[in-house]
């Protein structure tokens, strides 16, 4: 039988969770002192912080621990990316029950330091507490390379709304979950494990984009707070919205509107963004809209009806 953490001890389980991270270049002091130091070559850090809440934000019967910090580094690295900036160093804090098998918190090691190891990235420390509820939060900083950041305020009127990556999989993943399926595979690998395009975020800073955003929350929801951040409308075209085929069958299937997910479903981190009317779109960005004056989000010159996306504070 697998140890908990409480049999493990702090000390010791610390120890097993940190010999899973390697350094790279921009780490000068890993895990195992009062603090880590990483490298800062432009002399300005971007830092975001983000938080997952067992049975809120995951499901351990639904996600394995490698999937869950897959996900964990995936929702800071993606905000970083948002910012037109490259991903360099997580932090990792974990509050765990006391009965919670020490090797789930290996594997939740091992997912972690292999998405922040797809972009050259590296978890450089952290902390354990004991807690009644399971909670990964994870810190992320970012290095903009001598760029300036790419905000949510600066999209203006004439601007072209464009999206990198894919909006819908995981809410359509969540879906099939919760209905006790696990297929089609590839919708809910989708919801355990997020592919945010991370790259995308430094081509469009650097081909000029006026204003950036990580879609976390839902599309509309997002876009809601770059258009209010940017004192501007947004309109965006349905039909550049294409539904893939997996996410069709599934709405078929289940009864669902396959839209809803593409425009109101959160967690797969693409990223949205104004470029100027005359940028060609760097590769892996399409445009979906427009920018115009006024206020608000509308979807084909009309107000949507319903959510817009995810609310933490709300059922």
């Amino acid at each position: 039988m697998s140890e908990t953490v409480a049999e493990v001890g702090e000390f010791r389980l610390i120890e097993r969770f940190s010999r899973h991270f390697t350094a790279t270049e921009a780490v000068v002091l890993g895990p195992g002192d009062d603090a880590a130091v990483a490298t800062a070559p432009d002399g300005r850090v971007v830092a975001c912080t983000d938080m997952l809440v067992d049975g809120n934000h995951f499901r351990r019967d639904w996600s394995s621990a490698a999937d869950v910090g897959h996900k964990a580094a995936a929702a800071n690295m993606a905000d970083i990316a948002a910012m037109g900036a490259r991903p360099t160093a997580l932090l990792a804090a974990v509050s765990a029950p006391q009965d919670l098998p020490a090797e789930w918190l290996e594997g939740l090691a091992q997912g972690l330091a292999a998405e922040a190891g797809s972009v050259g990235a590296a978890v450089i420390g952290g902390d354990t507490t004991r807690g009644g509820l399971l909670t990964v939060t994870v810190t992320a900083l970012g290095d903009l390379e001598g760029r300036e950041p790419v905000t949510r305020s600066g999209a203006e009127p004439g601007d072209v709304i464009a999206i990198a990556g894919r909006t819908g999989w995981a809410a359509a993943g969540l879906l099939v979950l919760s209905r006790g399926f696990r297929s089609p595979g590839a919708l809910v690998g989708a919801y355990r494990r997020p592919q945010p395009p991370y790259a995308a975020g430094r081509d469009a800073a650097l081909m000029g984009a006026h204003a950036m955003i990580d879609v976390s929350d839902g599309l509309l929801a997002d876009l809601g707070h770059l258009a209010s951040a940017s004192g501007a409308a947004i309109d965006v075209d349905s039909a550049a919205l294409e539904v893939p085929e997996p996410m069709a069958n599934a709405a078929e299937a289940l009864g669902a509107d396959p839209r809803k997910w593409l425009l109101t479903g959160g967690e797969d981190h693409a990223l949205a963004a104004a470029f100027p009317p005359d940028v060609l779109l760097p590769e892996g960005w399409r445009r979906i809209g427009s920018v115009d004056g006024g206020t608000g989000v509308t979807v084909d010159g009309q107000r949507w009806s319903g959510p817009t996306g995810w609310d933490h504070f709300q059922e």
